[in-house]
């Protein structure tokens, strides 16, 4: 069957473009999420929309299923291979198609890089604004599909905000056309529908991007705190104040010293916290948006505070922060970095919360997040060659998630669930809202090949779980904090 597959794909790809081999397979086999792989039964890197238009219809015919895959960079195993399925590379499809400065809209295709983008757009005084961690590496199209943040979301909104139109094609190939060059469309919104989608009901082979100014200038407050919870405070305070910054982050003690000994940023070592607050517009706006900053860290008891001198130091500071997961990699063998969104005002309970769990578990974690809008990215550190510390880590996260809608909030806020977060999506949803969820990846998919096994879990899953539902009152884990 596998043969008989391969001859098909090479009657209208090159060769080269089709992966059977054992060892052209591995290096496929998990995305940024390491923990889970699984070798595909083939792989396919197509150039063009019609080529990727004829795979699908192949695979349609043939009952076989296909995952997405842009640069890998996921972080919720959302394109772990299918063993008995196609993987779908995107990453020739790089082209940036058309940059319309007056539009202030860039036509792309799904395997330009995010920061690439921007590196484009910059004659014209303009960039694209989320700016994930992984920029230099992670594809829009990949973006599309977890709808990705970055330090910049606060101010200028996650991938759903920053984009015009979507070119899609279904499991049958057909290519449909959501959204549109305006601002607004007619009919049901199928653009925010589609982004974040999770490669679950179509793939993307164009995406038009908002392009937005450069900002005249932007100046940086660096706090430190001798509590994460005079941190956690501070952050409420400026959101209280009115102001939205471009960014706001938030690092605990061991990344501070994880990040400082990988980069040297000048982060405070003394620090329990640090918060970085950026400012950004005309130059009379920063100087005072930036005076306001500093006057609510003192008040808020920052024992340090800190503006940047120059683009240079500005850049440095956020150099630090982005660095955290690699800087992660120096201090432990393996980390596990989850990803869940809470409101801000409980910021403080939910790092007692974890900081319980790290010692109940015997793992360290590295708290850093996006702190203005509650997105928390803790970083469990552990070693996959001790029996069991893998195990011990997944349920610690799992607990850490469902600590977040306790609190009020939800599993994910950019990374997307995948294959990790799948459990805890039981947990978040009730029966009748899950097999909605199954309706609308019907009305797209109904053989279920597109990327299947992952984001949304079937209803006997979630049975056999024994989930208990958070929004009707039940409690699954009573000795987490309460809110």
């Amino acid at each position: 069957m596998v043969q008989d597959l391969v001859g098909q794909l090479q009657s209208f790809l090159p060769v080269e473009a089709v992966l059977h081999e054992t060892e052209d397979l591995k290096p496929y086999e998990c995305d940024g999420l390491s923990a889970y792989r699984q070798t595909p039964m083939l792989v396919v890197l197509p150039q063009t929309q019609e080529q990727i238009i004829q795979i699908l219809q192949l695979c349609h015919a043939t009952k076989t299923p296909v995952v997405a895959r842009g640069a890998g960079t996921g972080l919720s195993g959302g394109a772990l291979p299918h063993a008995e399925g196609v993987l779908l590379s995107l990453a020739k499809l790089n082209q940036i198609i058309a940059i319309d400065p007056i539009a202030r809209i860039a036509r792309v295709q799904p395997g330009v890089r995010n920061l690439a983008i921007s590196e484009a757009a910059a004659p014209y005084g303009l960039y694209y604004a989320p700016d994930p961690s992984s920029q230099i590496a992670c594809s829009i199209g990949g973006n599309v599909a977890e709808n990705s943040g970055g330090v910049h979301c606060l101010k200028y909104g996650l991938t759903v905000h920053n984009i015009l139109k979507l070119r899609v094609l279904t499991i049958d190939g057909e290519c449909l056309e959501i959204g549109g060059d305006s601002l607004d469309s007619a009919g049901y919104d199928l653009l925010a529908l589609m982004t974040g989608s999770e490669g679950m009901l179509g793939i993307v082979t164009e995406i038009t991007v908002k392009l937005i100014p450069t900002p005249e200038k932007a100046q940086l407050v660096m706090a430190a705190f001798d509590d994460v919870h005079k941190a956690g405070s501070a952050v409420a305070n400026v959101i209280g104040a009115g102001i939205i910054p471009a960014g706001m982050e938030m690092m605990d003690k061991i990344t501070i010293h994880a990040v400082e000994e990988f980069l040297h940023a000048g982060y405070d070592l003394d620090a329990e916290a640090i918060l970085l607050c950026e400012s950004d517009g005309s130059a009379e706006e920063v100087a005072d948006e930036i005076e306001r900053i500093n006057a609510i860290m003192q008040q808020s008891g920052a024992t340090k505070v800190s503006m940047s001198r120059n683009e240079e130091e500005r850049l440095s500071f956020w150099a630090g922060r982005k660095s955290a997961f690699p800087a992660a990699g120096r201090v432990s063998p393996d980390y596990y970095c989850m990803d869940g969104t809470i409101p801000r005002k409980h910021l403080a309970d939910v790092l007692r919360g974890i900081e319980k769990l790290s010692e109940e578990y015997g793992l360290r974690c590295m708290n850093v997040f996006h702190a203005g809008d509650g997105n928390l990215h803790p970083l469990i550190l552990y070693d996959a060659n001790q029996p069991g510390e893998l195990e011990k880590t997944e349920e610690f996260g799992g607990k850490i998630l469902e600590m977040c809608i306790h609190a009020g909030g939800t599993i994910t806020g950019e990374h997307g669930v995948g294959m990790e977060k799948i459990n805890q999506m039981c947990s978040q949803f009730k029966t009748d809202e899950l097999a909605m969820f199954h309706a609308v990846k019907a009305a797209f998919d109904p053989a279920g090949l597109l990327n299947p096994g992952k984001a949304v879990p079937t209803l006997r899953r979630c049975a056999e779980l024994g989930a208990m539902h958070v929004h009707s009152g039940e409690e699954k884990f009573p000795e987490l904090p309460r809110f």
